[in-house]
């Protein structure tokens, strides 16, 4: 996961508290908390399984 590009959620707000980051690799997509960015999870889903998330988020 070195190397990746993390950006925040366009839904998260300014203020701080609940945000999620995003990071987009070769073969998959990657969220984290951006509270625990250095040091907690980081959930790795393939790119199919990201197009339908995103699919079914926003229907």
């Amino acid at each position: 996961m070195d190397g990746l590009h993390w950006f925040k959620s366009s839904h998260s707000g300014s203020g701080g508290g609940d945000c999620v980051e995003v990071a987009v690799g070769s073969d998959a997509v990657y969220v984290r908390d951006s509270k625990a960015a250095g040091d907690g999870p980081v959930l790795r889903i393939g790119r199919d399984g990201w197009a339908a998330f995103v699919a079914l988020a926003a229907g």
